[in-house]
């Protein structure tokens, strides 16, 4: 059975929380393999990551400093995030234009 894998990505993510995908929710039980997020800048920053669930914030991480030209990779030694029609997934940064994301994702897993 062939699985539908997606990427998304932000660019200059800053202090207004930024959803991925880009404006949508996800469409079904989705899971999320990989989440990486870039420092693009000269100064180390500290981001935040969380998923809505259309009534509740639930961070995945808060606070986390992220050095000059070094990145955080949120989900590691094969760690998974299950999510359902309707979540949302953000990421922020406490300085403007700081932070490019990557977000892998399989698409659709229960059908």
């Amino acid at each position: 059975m062939a699985q539908n894998f997606r990427r998304y990505t932000l660019n200059a993510v800053g202090t207004v929380a930024a959803d991925i995908p880009d404006g949508a929710n996800f469409d079904s039980f989705d899971t999320i393999v990989g989440i990486h997020i870039a420092n693009v800048t000269a100064n180390a920053i500290t981001v935040e990551c969380y998923i809505n669930d259309g009534t509740n914030n639930i961070h995945l991480v808060s606070g986390a400093p992220i050095a000059a030209g070094g990145a955080l990779q949120i989900l590691d030694a094969g760690a998974k995030f299950v999510v359902q029609s309707g979540d949302r997934l953000y990421v922020k940064s406490d300085t403007a234009s700081s932070a490019d994301v990557w977000v892998s994702a399989v698409d659709a897993i229960s059908t």
